[in-house]
Parts: C-alpha cells; sequence; structure tokens
C-alpha cells in the first residue's frame, strides 16, 4: 500500500512527483499539471459535501495545479481554485483561493508572500516553504502597529506629565553633550 488516493476522475499531467507520499489525496475533479511536485499529506479536496453526489456529477470541486507546482506537506488545497503555473504552496498552508502564477502563498489561511529577488522566484523550493527572503505581509503588519502603539504610548506620556518629559529631554541633552564633549 502506497498510502496514496488517487481519484480515477482525476486528471494528471506529465511527470507529476509525489515524495514520500504517505497521506496524498488528489479528488475526483483536481487537474494536475505538469511537472508538479507534492509532497507527503497533501489534499487536493473539494468543499462540496457528498451529499446528493448525483447532482454534482461533472461539476468542479477540486482545485487544478499548473504547471511547475510545488505543494508542500500538509497542505490543503481546497475547492475549484486555480494554483498558477510555477507557484509554490508552503507546508502545513491551507488554501482556498486562487493563487498566482510564480508566487509563494503560506498560512492558515494561505496568504500570498512575495520574495525580495524576483530573479529566484520560479526556482525549485522543496517542500514550497521559502527558508528566507519571504516577509510576511501580517507579521509586517503587526510590527507596523506596534512600533505606532510605542510612538503613540510615549507621546500620551509626555503630554500627561509635562515635566517629567521636559526633565527627560534635559537630561538627554546634557547625556548628548557629555558624549561630544569627550570626543
Amino acid at each position: 500500500m502506497t498510502g496514496i488516493e488517487i481519484h480515477p476522475g482525476a486528471t494528471i499531467g506529465a511527470r507529476l512527483f509525489i515524495d514520500h507520499g504517505d497521506g496524498v489525496v488528489i479528488g475526483e475533479t483536481s487537474n494536475i499539471g505538469d511537472d508538479v511536485t507534492l509532497y507527503q499529506a497533501v489534499t487536493l479536496g473539494g468543499t462540496s459535501p457528498s451529499v446528493n453526489s448525483h447532482a454534482q456529477v461533472d461539476t468542479k470541486r477540486h482545485p487544478t495545479l499548473e504547471d511547475g507546482v510545488i505543494v508542500g506537506s500538509g497542505a490543503q488545497v481546497l475547492g475549484p481554485i486555480v494554483i498558477g503555473k510555477n507557484a509554490r504552496i508552503g507546508a502545513n498552508a491551507v488554501v482556498t483561493s486562487d493563487v498566482p502564477h510564480g508566487v509563494t502563498a503560506v498560512g492558515i489561511p494561505a496568504r500570498v508572500v512575495m520574495p525580495r529577488d524576483k530573479k529566484h522566484a520560479g526556482d525549485f523550493v522543496a517542500y514550497g516553504t521559502p527558508a528566507e527572503g519571504c516577509p510576511d505581509p501580517v507579521l509586517n503588519t503587526i510590527e507596523s502597529l506596534r512600533t505606532q502603539v510605542s510612538a503613540l504610548m510615549a507621546r500620551i506620556d509626555e503630554l500627561e506629565n509635562p515635566t517629567k518629559s521636559r526633565t527627560k529631554a534635559a537630561s538627554k541633552t546634557k547625556k548628548a553633550a557629555s558624549i561630544v564633549g569627550k570626543e
């Protein structure tokens, strides 16, 4: 037993590579392009319930993976969505919407992260997870908000305690002067 479940209705292109395939599931209406790599425990699943399955015949319910896609371990790609050519899906991502060609999507729910070095965007990346160079937009937003909150808290403190802030400013001026004087 391989532990790989491929529905006979799935369409699979040339040179599909399933690495460490245990737990891979490829649903009935999945379309897989050429040179696609899937790692262990990947699901290309549908989002429609199996109730009244006769009414779902000839209805696209599973994803399409275009040529050159890499899907990392444990990723769940769900529904009648399209993963664009040479896109990467990071390990354990849950993808429920289209992913453009040549980008990497990570997280739950999956979101696109752009590589800093666009020249290497199409390079093979094992498990579909870049080790570096892909800023996380959510983390960047959180860091920006933390910086803004710190600045606002300092300003509130300055406004609520004007004597304290003047003393602090005078102390900084003296300290700067003493450092300059030592040079």
